[in-house]
């Protein structure tokens, strides 16, 4: 699986060098066997937002993406998408991506993260829950404002560095999400809606939903 997300990485275009941190033997071995560029970092770290910025600390770079290595199915395309986000924005200090949802499983699914967003397209809070809550609907069925959160950010790297500074906080703990971090302190996170899907890998039962995917596209 990290040697899907690696090479599905190197193939954006906005991406100048890609850098696998891990605190585990084991994932460093298997990307130093297919080549890849890994850096072995602490492991104490509380998300993989701190686990990105102890490497970023010795980076030289305007940007920093950080890719979750449970999503196999990334599209480079989507990847370019929120790194150009900061194009027309030189104040922008994150960016994310979205997906709409289409399937009333993945809506009520606490695996799968959903997104609400202003009318300028930055993110007002992430949860596991079922996002925008209709009071006049069934919990089952969508609303039209229903995302589904894809597993990337992109920070500006001041900003990267300012966040793993700070301490884990409330909604962050209780959702289990580190993007809620930057929420609560005031960062804006814009929010780039994308078409293609990608399926962060949580259970078994993603485990063999990719397989499944991936061995189709193989035979095509």
């Amino acid at each position: 699986m990290i040697e899907h997300v690696y090479r599905r990485a190197t193939r954006a275009r906005s991406v100048a060098t890609v850098i696998v941190a891990t605190d585990d033997d084991r994932i460093a071995s298997v990307v130093r066997s297919f080549g890849g560029d890994v850096r072995m970092t602490r492991g104490d770290h509380f998300s993989a937002t701190d686990r990105v910025a102890e490497v970023a600390e010795r980076l030289e770079c305007e940007l920093v993406v950080n890719l979750q290595g449970d999503e196999p199915l990334i599209d480079p395309q989507a990847i370019d998408s929120a790194v150009e986000a900061f194009d027309s924005d030189r104040t922008l200090a994150m960016s994310t991506l979205c997906r709409a949802i289409d399937d009333p499983a993945e809506y009520t699914d606490p695996h799968v993260v959903k997104v609400v967003k202003d009318r300028d397209g930055f993110a007002l809070y992430f949860s596991r829950a079922p996002i925008p809550f209709s009071r006049d609907r069934n919990d089952a069925q969508l609303s039209a404002a229903a995302f589904k959160h894809l597993g990337l950010y992109v920070y500006r790297r001041p900003v990267l560095l300012d966040l793993a500074r700070l301490e884990p906080t409330p909604l962050e703990i209780s959702e289990s999400l580190e993007q809620l971090r930057a929420l609560e302190h005031g960062y804006r996170i814009r929010v780039v809606e994308t078409r293609t899907e990608s399926i962060g890998v949580d259970t078994p039962g993603d485990l063999e939903r990719v397989r499944r995917m991936v061995a189709g596209v193989a035979r095509v």
